[in-house]
This record gives structure tokens, C-alpha cells and sequence, in this order.
């Protein structure tokens, strides 16, 4: 999906930006960051752009106006006068500390890039990105001195380890670009980077629509299903595992066959209905019940869906293939069983 194999990093700004509730302040820095050693410029396109690769994709938005979004607006100045990256930086680098009020929000630098020659979903265009580093890690380093080493430490940014990251494509600037993004930290209370900094909504898209149904089917066999039918723990995983089985085997999606192979049961599927619409309404999801399926999103999402029966501590039962190949029941003396039946031993 992202090709970075020609890309060239044109332009980099860095400032510091503390934390706003401890008034760590902003450091500001004169102009852009002049790099002529390509050694180096080979390794900060390591560090910002190996992350991304198979990344879901978010538009800039807004609940009225998208212009009225900070970074929509002052990604698309740049666009539009790349030579005024400096001057718009400073303003985005205001705008972060001004969004960095949680606790645990830490003090870092901040890199504002321009790259051309990036290659998004097959179109070659050019992108910017904004990177903060927030951890630092230890370093020795061995010098040798004539006869001897000396040995001393240093503190810095591990290129194998990007912090916050977002790359916004010039491509489809009327939805509110093409932007991807990384957060090393994926706790609820610190999402200012995508919430608050940034602002952005998951793309209405193929990969989109595929793993928010694939979400909302898991939620309803997990939670929903057991509350009104009676269900065992290997009938919950046969219904994930079709789940998945469906979206493997299809190149389209669509809803009414989806709930036919997967659920069956007419109960099932109008409850199922019920559960897909209030979620969609709770949740402000928009989904299309047709769409192509995206392969990237079904791989991500079924390593969520659990296929393991656990019986106690003595055994896990893997459960993959026909359901009707496994029976539950209770023996004369109260024991709990499952009967499995199989062909072959491997």
C-alpha cells in the first residue's frame, strides 16, 4: 500500500515541545535542520518511515467545518507553498503544546518533514510527516585511544523505535487527505496525538469497512449472542471461525450473505441486525453493507479471534474446522466432556 523506495526527504523543522500542565514550555528552533551527510538522511528515513506499512487510513476532520481543523489547515499551506514549512511549523508545533495537557504527556522533538516521491495505494505524490520522540535510551560507545578503549554512555533516540508518527499524503484533499499514523502508546488516556493533536476519523474505505465488521461481529458472538440463545463456548468459536472463514474466502462482502453462511438461524440474524444497528448508532460508525474486502484488514483483525476452548487447566482444545465433529455433554457422575471425532492423527 506504501512504497517508499524512491522517496527523498526534502525539508525538516524541529522544535521541542513540552507538556503544558507541568509549563515545560516550547523551544523553538531558528530555521530548518540543514543535513548534507546522506548516511545520516538514510537513517532518519529508517527511523520516520519503516513504521508504516500496512497502516489503517484517517481523514482530517471536523464536526462543521473541515478548514476549522489546525492541522488540515496547516497541512494544506504547506502543500501549497512547500518553501513555508519553517514558518507553518512553528505554528504546528504551538498547536501540540497547546494540546499536551494530559499527565502523562512527555516532553520531546517535534519533526516536521517534507517528502516527495512517495508512493500511496499506486499514486506517486509527495507527503509530510510529523514525528515526536518522547523516550530516550542509553547507549555505551567504545572508542579506541591509541592502545586502550575508553568507554563512555550517551542518551538518544533509537531509530527502531518511533514514538508518534503521521503521514499525511497530498491525495484526496477535499475528504480531508490521506493520513496515517503511529502511537506507540495505545492507552485511552493519553490518544491527544490522534484525538486532540491531530483530529482524525478513520477513512470511509475497503479496509475500514472490513475491520469494523469483523469487530462488530466478534462483539455480538462474545457479549450479545449467549445473552439471548442458549450457546455453548465451541458454538461461540465456530461462529468467529466462520466469520473469518468468510472474509478469507470472498473477494465482496455482502451483509445478507454474510448473515446467512455465517449465522443461519433466523433468530439469530434479526438479533444480530438489532446489535449491528445500535452499535452503529452508539459507536457513530458508518458502514456500507457491500464493499471489497481488504485482505490487510482481515489478516489484522483474526488475530483477535480466539479459536481456543480452554477446559479447566488440564487442556486447550484448538477448534478450526466442522463443528458437528465435536459433541458436549455430562456424564453419570456430573463430569463435563467433549467428544471429538477425527479421521486422521498428525
Amino acid at each position: 500500500m506504501i512504497d517508499f523506495i524512491n522517496v527523498q526527504l526534502e525539508q525538516i523543522a524541529i522544535h521541542q515541545v513540552g507538556n503544558k500542565l507541568r509549563d515545560e514550555g516550547l523551544k523553538i528552533s531558528a530555521s530548518n535542520v540543514d543535513i548534507d551527510d546522506t548516511e545520516t538522511i538514510s537513517y532518519l528515513l529508517k527511523y520516520f518511515l519503516s513504521p508504516f506499512d500496512n497502516n489503517e487510513v484517517y481523514n482530517f476532520s471536523h464536526p462543521s467545518e473541515l478548514d476549522l481543523n489546525e492541522i488540515f489547515f496547516f497541512t494544506k499551506k504547506i502543500f501549497a507553498s512547500p518553501e513555508k514549512l519553517y514558518d507553518v511549523s512553528v505554528d504546528v508545533a504551538k498547536h501540540l503544546y497547546e494540546k499536551s495537557t494530559h499527565p502523562k504527556v512527555s516532553a520531546g522533538e517535534l519533526c516536521i518533514c517534507y517528502f516527495k516521491r512517495c508512493s500511496f495505494e499506486g499514486k506517486v505524490c509527495d507527503a509530510i510527516g510529523f514525528f515526536k520522540s518522547e523516550g530516550k535510551d542509553d547507549f555505551l560507545k567504545f572508542n579506541s585511544i591509541k592502545t586502550n578503549f575508553k568507554i563512555r554512555h550517551e542518551s538518544g533516540i533509537n531509530i527502531n523505535k518511533l514514538d508518534k508518527g503521521c503521514l499525511i499524503f497530498n491525495l484526496e484533499k477535499s475528504k480531508g487527505y490521506k493520513v496515517c499514523i503511529i502511537d506507540s502508546n495505545k492507552s485511552n488516556d493519553t490518544q491527544y496525538w490522534k484525538n486532540d493533536f491531530l483530529n482524525i476519523k478513520p477513512a470511509s474505505d475497503d479496509y475500514h469497512f472490513t475491520k469494523e465488521f469483523l469487530g462488530i461481529t466478534k462483539q455480538y458472538v462474545t457479549k450479545q449472542l449467549e445473552e439471548e440463545f442458549e450457546v455453548t463456548k465451541a458454538d461461540k468459536i465456530d461462529y468467529l471461525n466462520r466469520s473469518v472463514d468468510y472474509f478469507k474466502t470472498h473477494d465482496t462482502f455482502d451483509k445478507q450473505e454474510f448473515e446467512k453462511e455465517v449465522f443461519g438461524d433466523k433468530n439469530v440474524i434479526k438479533s444480530f441486525r438489532q446489535f449491528d444497528e445500535t452499535y452503529r448508532q452508539e459507536n457513530e460508525v458508518e458502514l456500507a453493507d457491500n464493499f471489497e474486502i481488504s485482505t490487510q484488514a482481515v489478516k489484522k483483525q483474526a488475530r483477535i479471534f480466539k479459536s481456543v476452548l480452554k477446559l479447566d487447566k488440564n487442556f486447550h482444545i484448538y477448534i478450526h474446522g466442522n463443528r458437528e465433529l465435536i459433541e458436549q455433554g455430562i456424564d453419570e457422575n456430573g463430569r463435563k466432556y467433549y467428544k471429538i471425532y477425527y479421521e486422521e492423527e498428525t
